[in-house]
C-alpha cells in the first residue's frame, strides 16, 4: 500500500513546528520563553512559527501580565492535535511502509 503524500499536513514540515505541537500535545499551556528556551530558538524565528500554526487555527494564543511583565501562553486547539496526530500516523505508515 503506498501512502498518499496529502497525509502529510505542510504546517508541520518544518522542524520547529513539529516540536512546537510535540510539546503543545502534550501539555496544557507552555509560555514563550520557556518554549523558547527548550526548543533552542532566537524570539524572531519562534514568533514566525507559532504565527503560521496561529493562522492555520492549530493553537490557542493567550496573553497576560505576571506583575508589569508580558505573558505569552499558548496551547493546542483540538483541530491542532487532530491534524498533529493525522501527520504522526501519516509518518508512521510511511516508515511501516519501507520496512
Amino acid at each position: 500500500m503506498k501512502i498518499s503524500l496529502e497525509q502529510f499536513d505542510k504546517a508541520f514540515e518544518n522542524r520547529i513546528r513539529l516540536q512546537v505541537m510535540s510539546v503543545l500535545s502534550v501539555n496544557d499551556s507552555y509560555d514563550f520563553n520557556a518554549l523558547k528556551d527548550l526548543l533552542k530558538v532566537t524570539d524572531g524565528n519562534l514568533a514566525s512559527h507559532l504565527k503560521a500554526l496561529e493562522k492555520e487555527e492549530y493553537i490557542n494564543v493567550s496573553k497576560s501580565f505576571i506583575g508589569r511583565k508580558p505573558n505569552t501562553q499558548y496551547s493546542a486547539t483540538k483541530q491542532g492535535r487532530d491534524a498533529f496526530r493525522k501527520h504522526l500516523q501519516a509518518l508512521e505508515s510511511l516508515i511501516k511502509q519501507q520496512k
